[in-house]
Protein backbone atom coordinates (compact mmCIF):
# COMPACT_ATOMS: atom_id res chain seq x y z
CA UNK A 1 0.00 0.00 0.00
CA UNK A 2 1.50 3.43 -1.32
CA UNK A 3 0.48 6.79 -0.83
CA UNK A 4 1.03 8.22 -3.98
CA UNK A 5 2.25 11.54 -2.46
CA UNK A 6 5.05 10.19 0.00
CA UNK A 7 6.29 7.16 -2.04
CA UNK A 8 6.45 5.56 1.10
CA UNK A 9 4.59 2.15 1.41
CA UNK A 10 2.46 1.56 4.43
CA UNK A 11 2.06 -1.43 6.82
CA UNK A 12 -1.03 -2.41 8.05
CA UNK A 13 0.18 -1.07 11.64
CA UNK A 14 0.93 2.27 10.12
CA UNK A 15 -2.26 2.30 7.68
CA UNK A 16 -4.29 1.95 10.92
CA UNK A 17 -2.81 4.53 12.83
CA UNK A 18 -2.68 7.44 9.89
CA UNK A 19 -6.74 6.47 9.35
CA UNK A 20 -8.15 5.93 12.82
CA UNK A 21 -9.03 2.24 11.88
CA UNK A 22 -8.29 -0.60 14.33
CA UNK A 23 -5.14 -2.66 13.31
CA UNK A 24 -7.20 -6.39 13.10
CA UNK A 25 -10.14 -4.25 10.87
CA UNK A 26 -6.87 -3.15 8.57
CA UNK A 27 -5.53 -6.23 8.43
CA UNK A 28 -8.71 -8.39 7.68
CA UNK A 29 -9.77 -5.94 4.68
CA UNK A 30 -5.96 -5.82 3.17
CA UNK A 31 -6.47 -9.74 3.68
CA UNK A 32 -9.86 -10.14 1.91
CA UNK A 33 -11.39 -11.60 4.55
CA UNK A 34 -13.15 -8.54 5.27
CA UNK A 35 -15.16 -7.86 2.19
CA UNK A 36 -16.29 -4.23 3.54
CA UNK A 37 -16.21 -1.39 6.15
CA UNK A 38 -18.98 1.34 7.30
CA UNK A 39 -18.65 4.62 4.46
CA UNK A 40 -16.69 6.31 7.58
CA UNK A 41 -13.94 3.89 7.88
CA UNK A 42 -14.03 3.23 4.01
CA UNK A 43 -13.32 7.16 3.59
CA UNK A 44 -10.42 7.50 6.35
CA UNK A 45 -8.64 5.04 4.76
CA UNK A 46 -9.23 6.48 1.02
CA UNK A 47 -7.91 9.90 2.62
CA UNK A 48 -4.64 8.15 4.47
CA UNK A 49 -4.34 6.49 1.08
CA UNK A 50 -5.05 9.94 -0.91
CA UNK A 51 -7.30 7.79 -3.32
CA UNK A 52 -11.08 7.72 -4.10
CA UNK A 53 -12.71 5.34 -1.94
CA UNK A 54 -14.35 3.37 -5.19
CA UNK A 55 -10.46 2.83 -5.95
CA UNK A 56 -10.41 0.50 -2.59
CA UNK A 57 -13.85 -1.55 -3.38
CA UNK A 58 -13.64 -1.47 -7.16
CA UNK A 59 -14.60 -4.93 -9.00
CA UNK A 60 -11.81 -6.57 -10.81
CA UNK A 61 -11.80 -5.38 -14.47
CA UNK A 62 -12.72 -9.25 -15.64
CA UNK A 63 -13.45 -11.82 -13.58
CA UNK A 64 -10.91 -14.62 -13.29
Amino acid sequence: MEHPGRGAPYSVRSLAEVSGISRSQVGRLVSGELPDLPVHEAHQIAEALGVAVLVLFMPPASPT
